[in-house]
């Protein structure tokens, strides 16, 4: 039986945000990693962040990690997908990556810099909205108009309750083609590596 140990490093802790913004104003080397997709990171995000999408960080992480600074803060929502890039990028050599506790509206919260663009309603809330205003609408014009435009409401209501039974949505869906919900562009690999690129 072997005496020899092994010693299993522990995980960079997150880093808070009054830390991270003492970070921003005296590190010239940090790079901040924004994994969040296209239309948050467009939404708002931390000002001189880079964006990594990360479902792009996972396909080409050993790419992306040997062109990163040694000093990165993730960053994401609520850290979930901040983390997950994290192991990635530890798996592939870079070990000292640490994740921004509370994400960008945390940041935002505690006065930071960021920088803000279009905003778009969460789906589910344009879904409510939609859908009621529609109930709201048949049930007025049934009133008023014609007894029958009732209907619309009971087509509805029949509608939310499949699309919770069967866990889609054809309302949702019909609202993504929405030009206010048309997908902003992705960065691609060779986006990102030319983000990148200065700092290696």
């Amino acid at each position: 039986m072997s005496d020899t140990t092994h010693t299993v490093n522990p995980s960079p802790s997150p880093i808070g945000a009054d830390e991270f913004h003492q970070w921003v104003l005296h590190h010239d080397d940090l790079m901040i990693i924004d994994v969040r997709d296209g239309s948050e990171f467009e939404t708002r995000h931390i000002r001189g962040s880079y964006h990594v999408p990360l479902h792009l960080l996972k396909e080409h992480t050993e790419e992306f990690a040997a062109q990163m600074a040694p000093r990165v803060v993730l960053v994401c929502q609520s850290g979930r997908r901040a983390e997950e890039a994290r192991k990635n990028l530890d798996a592939a050599g870079l070990s000292g990556a640490r994740v921004l506790t509370g994400g960008v509206a945390g940041y935002a919260a505690a006065g930071g810099d960021i920088t803000s663009g279009r905003s778009t309603w969460a789906m589910d809330r344009q879904v409510r909205m939609t859908a009621g205003s529609l109930v709201l609408a048949s049930v007025l014009a049934g009133r008023f108009i014609h007894p029958q435009f009732r209907l619309l409401a009971g087509v509805i209501g029949a509608g939310l309750t499949v699309s919770a039974a069967t866990n889609s949505c054809t309302l949702g869906r019909i609202l993504s083609w929405m030009p206010w919900n048309r997908p902003v562009s992705e960065p691609t690999k060779s986006d990102v590596l030319a983000q990148l690129e200065p700092h290696a």
